[in-house]
Order: structure tokens, then sequence, then C-alpha cells
């Protein structure tokens, strides 16, 4: 991302104005892209007396419903009080006249996103790294769906039949081109359909690469990337994780490739992380192929929406120039996966 459109999408005069109203720092505003910034993007903020993340919307075209900014905020406040490790919510802005869109403002969180290798501090660690990472998931697991401060934020019955009819939806509305093994993968997930356990607060898009790790000790420093979160089957959150964790000899694709440091040695194979979830929870995961599936299949959806944004000049970003070939991998992937033994 340039100058021109950082200082498009997160303008420093008007944060600045923002800042100061709310007594947050003091002084020039200095601000820098960070992370993959392939969905909803996010900025250092920093000034005088204060360290702080943004998270905003990309540019249009949106598809309705997704990039709900405002929504994710006010789930990190309500998770906050639980045993996951979220960052904190310091700021809401829900009036897209501020910045061009709404935001929020979080603290600085230290520790990495790991990508396609890892930070000498966490060189020998990939097994502690892997294993934090499934008990990041149990832990969100673990809070109750019900609580009070969740209130009002998913419907628990139909879970599975809503994320079918929602992604079908959004195929409809993201579609550049024909992409014939969407349609042929989301009959097989309907007529294949599982009974889904007793629900969850499920993230959505979980997996390695929207965490952030810590060394000394190694630990979860915080779990990101929140705007797909709501209630229902956790082992959709399960199946994401093992779908996108890539390994020795996996084929390139869109999401695996985002965490190819996996495929290195001394990271576990997917098979080892969805024992480690079964043995802590006391879940069956005998339907775990059925949600690996759903899992490959959404994220072509998702991604076929990021590269009709790219088609529309909205986003320079090369990560999206490759998903004219990605997304249609991805799509055989989740294919291939109906019929694997």
């Amino acid at each position: 991302m340039n100058a021109t459109e950082v200082a498009e999408l997160a303008p420093g005069a008007a944060l600045a104005g923002y800042l100061d109203q709310r007594q947050l720092g003091a002084g020039p505003v200095r601000i820098e892209p960070i992370g993959d910034g392939h969905s909803n993007l996010t900025f250092a903020v920093e000034r005088e007396g204060a360290r702080l993340v943004l998270r905003r919307p990309p540019r249009g075209p949106l598809a309705p419903s997704t990039h709900d900014v405002v929504r994710e905020a006010r789930l990190l406040r309500a998770l906050r009080p639980h045993r996951v490790p979220v960052p904190e919510v310091v700021a809401i802005c829900d009036d897209p006249a501020v910045i061009g869109a709404p935001f929020y403002l979080m603290a600085f969180v230290d520790g990495a996103v790991l990508g396609d290798r890892l930070p000498a501090a966490l060189a020998g660690e990939a097994e502690a790294i892997a294993a934090h990472l499934v008990d990041g998931l149990l832990a969100l697991h673990e809070v109750d769906p019900a609580a009070e401060e969740l209130a009002g934020f998913g419907r628990a019955e139909g879970y599975l039949e809503r994320q079918l009819k929602r992604f079908e939806g959004l195929y409809e509305v993201n579609a550049t081109r024909p992409l014939p093994d969407v349609e042929v993968v989301a009959g097989w997930l309907r007529d294949n359909l599982p009974a889904s356990p007793p629900p969850t607060v499920v993230h959505g898009d979980y997996r390695l690469g929207n965490v952030m790790v810590a060394a000394a000790p190694v630990r979860l420093a915080a779990i990101l990337d929140w705007e797909m979160a709501t209630i229902g089957d956790p082992l959709a959150d399960l199946g994401y994780l093992t779908a996108t964790w890539s390994q020795s000899g996996d084929p390139a694709n869109p999401v695996g490739d985002l965490s190819a440091v996996t495929r290195g040695d001394g990271f576990p194979d997917r098979d080892a992380l969805a024992r480690r979830y079964a043995e802590a929870s006391g879940r069956a995961i005998d339907a775990l192929p059925w949600y690996q599936v759903l899992a490959l299949w959404k994220a072509a959806i998702f991604l076929e929406g990021s590269y009709r944004r790219f088609g529309a000049g909205t986003t320079s970003d090369p990560f999206f120039a490759g998903l004219e070939t990605g997304v249609p991998t991805l799509a055989a992937l989740a294919r291939d996966r109906t019929t694997a033994p």
C-alpha cells in the first residue's frame, strides 16, 4: 500500500482530531499499514503517549453484511472478560464521515503474525506454537454463548444451514466468472449436512495467520480478525483451521500459502491438530472432512469477492491479482475433498 492510499484510507488530520477529542495522546500522528490487508484493513497509529491499531473496512464494492468492523469491535469487548486473548478496544466510531468508513481503535499488542518463516525469537518452537493455537480455539469454545454480554450476537440453531444459504448468496454477488466447482460443492454440502454439536462462539476465520504469537514464554498474544464470528458450530472453526493449515506436500493455494511456515520442520500435521482438539474438548470429529470442505468452499467465495474488488480497481494489492487462478484452485481443492477417502 503506497503513501497516497494510506492517506486516503486513514487520513492523519481527521484521525488526529478524533484522538484529540478522546485525549488519546498528543501531537503529530504516524500511520503505517500492518498485516496482510486482504480483508478489513489494519493500520498502526502512533503519537506521543499513544500506540494504537486502527481497523476499518476496505473500499467497495462490498457485499451486504460483510466487513462490519463495529460489530467486530463490540464482540472483542464482550470476549475481553473471558479467557480469550483479544486486544483491548479503546474506541469505536460508527460515523463514516470521520475517515470515510466506520472504524475502531485497539491497544497495540506485541507479537508476530507468522507467514512464511519463524522469527528468531520463536526458532525451535513450532510444536509449542501449534499447541497454543489449538488451545486458543478451545478457550474460545469454552465461552458460554448464552452469556449476557453476547446477547443478540447470533442464533444458535440452524448455523450450518444459514452458512450455506449466506455463502450461496455471496457467491451470486461476488462471482466474476463461472466457477462450476463452487456450485458442485454447494450441492454436496447440502446433501451431506452433519448434525451439529452444542453451539459455541465461533470465530469463522480461525487460522495461524489470524493470531499473534509472542515469545519468552511462547504464547498466543491475541486472536485477530473477528468479522465472521457468531454463535454456531464449533467444528466449523476446527474445519477451517485444519483445512487452511499447510503441511509438506500440499499444493499451492491462496489460504494455505498465507502461513507457509507450517510446512517446515517441527510443525505437526493437520491430523495432530484435530486430535489435540478432540481429546481436550471431548467433541467427536468424525464429520471433520465435511467441515474442511465447507472451509475451502467458503474461502473460494469470499476471495472471489476480493478478486471482484481488484477488478473494479478499488485495490492494487498484488495478492488479489493472483486470485484469478487462486479462487478456481481453492474450489477444485474443495471438490477433490468431497471424494477423498
